[in-house]
């Protein structure tokens, strides 16, 4: 699907459908005067009828309406002013969009003129309908062989007054980039085990290095990393006919000398618990116990898409947790890169023991700040549900500046605490610690075991247990969460970088970041 911006007049466009809002108690926005206006009244008329009334999430489509170029006019009700938060306005362009993926359409025009969501911020809320529409209109039929119908509506077009029409632009350029990290990290969490390997994500990466020039990849297998002596993260793959893998991807988009920003994902292709083995109901949905990784390597792609001049480091680490006869046991000690060593206690708490090892092996970046993104703790789920990502970190000026990332796209985090007194439920008579914490504070322990190995750098924690897939229904597969917010704070280091490269220039530049 093709997305641009367009400024003529409403009522002069010839598209298959257009879009115009209406707001509470029938009044018109500005694009819909227009249309009304051209119409000879032909909304008013709708108004006084009652047939219209501009409620939250309502929808009316006229056909072939006198007076005006389109075919089809979709009329979208707006609502009052405090029913357009984040919420309401998805709803509402899920709403639209489910209308308009049923008609036979080739090109939309959608005028809503910034109304439709509770903040005036034109360039967030055009490059959040371009993320939301892509998201939409996003089939998996990989594995089908019966493929989806292919989607009729080629040319999906936003409809802005002309003295905003650069800022559109610049929002649909991010919109797009982010939409596409997002459709990777879907199609990666929804591919099955049997496809999405550690060695199949180490692929992808390489594929990406070759699709653009700013991205080199290198994957260190198995013998490489037993030398490297990160028998933390090996530790995890012994049950498995599949090959661990460590998949580093560097982007280079900034200064030679400028501390590269390391994302770092937890990629466990299938997790079947290990030894200590997980129920058998619902345990299909370990295939997306790799979301984390699926989202580091979508926000890279944006990022190299989006040309942000910042450097930026990915740090996949993927293994298979199956049973085997070489599997870990409970009680197992395994030696970690940074030397500590670890009673395995639940081989099901397997995603800290690959994170520990991959955020030792930051260290050699000498990183600006370190993230990791990992389905981590159902303890999350409890405590923030399926809304939030849970979040933790060891500076609070990070901490704050992902909250306020996660605000600003739509993809919410909420802080948890990290203090030393619940470091002591991680205590190990046989090794430096244990592996799991018990039943209280799962998120925390499982954030406290990782801080130990993120002593070096400013380091923040994202657990998306809750977030990064649907369980339900039609709606069931991976969401892709956790790209929006880390390509948020990904553009707001590239201002940063940009505002101090010109302060040192003293010229205005232009930069579309937001």
């Amino acid at each position: 699907m093709f997305f641009e911006i367009l400024s003529d007049n409403p009522e002069t466009l010839e598209t298959d459908c257009l879009v115009v809002g209406l707001e509470a108690d029938g009044q018109l926005t500005p694009s819909a005067a227009r249309i009304d206006q051209a119409t000879s009244g032909a909304l008013t008329d709708l108004i006084q009828s009652q047939d219209l009334s501009g409620k939250a999430g309502e929808l009316l489509l006229l056909h072939k309406l006198p007076g005006i170029q389109a075919k089809r006019l979709l009329v979208a009700g707006l609502g009052k002013e405090d029913e357009r938060k984040d919420r309401h306005y998805r709803k509402l362009i899920k709403g639209i969009n489910a209308t308009l993926s049923k008609l036979n359409l080739s090109r939309v025009v959608v005028a809503l003129d910034g109304r439709a969501s509770e903040l005036p911020d034109l360039y967030r809320q055009t490059r959040l309908l371009v993320e939301w529409t892509s998201a939409d209109f996003y089939q998996y039929d990989t594995t089908k062989s019966k493929k989806a119908d292919p989607i009729t509506l080629e040319q999906f077009a936003i409809h802005l007054p002309m003295e905003d029409a650069e800022l559109g632009e610049s929002a649909l350029l991010d919109g797009v980039a982010i939409a596409n990290g997002v459709s990777s990290a879907r199609e990666l969490g929804n591919l099955p085990g049997n496809i999405c390997t550690p060695s199949y994500l180490a692929d992808r990466a390489k594929a990406l290095a070759e699709e653009f020039d700013s991205l080199k990849v290198k994957v260190l297998n198995e013998d490489k990393m037993e030398k490297l002596g990160m028998h933390s993260l090996l530790s995890v793959g012994r049950g498995s006919a599949q090959p661990s893998k460590l998949i580093v991807i560097e982007y280079n988009g900034g200064d030679d000398d400028s501390a590269p920003h390391v994302l770092v994902g937890k990629g466990i292709t299938f997790d079947t618990g290990g030894i200590s083995l997980k129920p058998g109901a619902g345990m299909d949905e370990m295939k997306f116990d790799m979301c984390g990784a699926a989202s580091v390597l979508g926000a890279i792609e944006a990022a190299a898409e989006m040309h942000l001049p910042i450097n930026l480091v990915a740090l996949v680490a993927a293994a298979e947790n199956m049973p085997g006869s070489q599997a870990t046991k409970p009680g197992d000690v395994v030696t970690t890169l940074s030397g500590q060593t670890v009673e395995i206690l639940n081989t099901d708490a397997e995603g800290r023991l690959v994170l520990c090892d991959a955020l030792t092996y930051a260290e050699r970046f000498n990183p600006a700040s370190v993230i990791d993104v990992a389905t981590l703790t159902g303890a999350c789920i409890i405590a923030l549900g399926h809304h939030a990502s849970g979040l933790l970190s060891n500076d609070q000026e990070l901490a704050d500046a992902l909250m306020q990332a996660g605000d600003y796209a739509s993809d919410r985090a909420w802080p948890l605490p990290l203090w030393d007194e619940y470091q002591e439920l991680l205590d190990s008579n046989f090794a430096d610690m244990a592996n799991i914490g018990g039943r209280s504070a799962g998120t925390i322990t499982a954030a406290c075991f990782l801080s130990r190995f993120a002593k070096k750098f400013r380091w923040a924690h994202l657990d998306i247990a809750g977030v990064a897939w649907n369980s339900n229904g039609k709606d069931k597969g991976a969401t892709g969460r956790c790209v929006p917010l880390l390509c948020q704070y990904l553009i707001d280091l590239a201002e940063e970088a940009t505002d101090a490269a010109e302060e040192e220039e003293g010229a205005p530049h232009h930069h579309h970041y937001h």
